[in-house]
């Protein structure tokens, strides 16, 4: 049974509401649970207070790739954006609220695996997220990590396999900054020649990295 492939949905979280864009697989099947679907992907977007929303494009490419590898995808506004109920609380509250979205997808979805997607603030949230949960696997697009002048992150090493995805030209994040998070876990990068923050003119081969690198 073909399936509307966006839904728009009001999930309950610690702060409140959580508004959510769920994007399904070409072929669902019909009793709507899992059957059929690779797995659930939580994907996450940049910091919510220099704009970032769940409409934000790199992590649109990271939803669309996981739908198209057969995962169903859901993208969350952070707390205190868009219509997502409560304030910004640094990744602590953002932490708290993604696992409740994870249990909401695994009570629809059911005990299907589950992976991990982040783009800057939301790579970070991702890496917590991933200490109190076993992802299936993760990707992480110009993580947040390190001291960025008026922010510092203390971003928690992330298991092995986790994909890593970097420009080379980022300004928002040093590679430098990347590398040296990832340094003492042995953790491979994937650099993007001449690449900025938010990857323009990049995004297919963004979105054909994450899916060569899948299989």
């Amino acid at each position: 049974m073909t399936r509307p492939p966006q839904e728009h949905a009001f999930l309950e979280g610690p702060a409140g509401k959580i508004e959510t864009v769920i994007e399904h697989p070409a072929v669902f099947p019909a009793d709507g649970v899992s059957e059929g679907a690779r797995g659930i992907a939580l994907v996450c977007h940049p910091h919510p207070l220099f704009g970032g929303t769940l409409t934000n494009k790199v992590v649109a490419t990271l939803a669309r790739a996981f739908v198209e590898l057969g995962y169903i995808a859901i993208r969350p506004n952070f707390r205190g954006v868009g219509k997502s109920e409560g304030v910004h609380d640094h990744g602590q509250g953002e932490t708290d609220d993604m696992l409740a979205v994870i249990e909401f997808a695994r009570e629809r979805f059911g005990e299907i695996p589950l992976a991990l997607a982040g783009f800057s603030f939301g790579g970070y949230v991702q890496t917590r997220v991933a200490q109190r949960v076993a992802p299936e696997r993760m990707v992480l697009v110009g993580t947040a990590t390190g001291d960025l002048g008026e922010r510092k992150y203390e971003t928690p090493p992330v298991p092995a396999g986790t994909i890593v995805i970097h420009g080379e030209v980022d300004e928002t994040v040093p590679l430098a900054r990347v590398l040296d998070w990832a340094r003492p876990q042995e953790l491979p990068i994937i650099v993007i020649p001449g690449a900025d923050h938010f990857f323009h003119r990049r995004l297919n081969l963004l979105r054909n990295i994450v899916k060569g690198s899948w299989h």
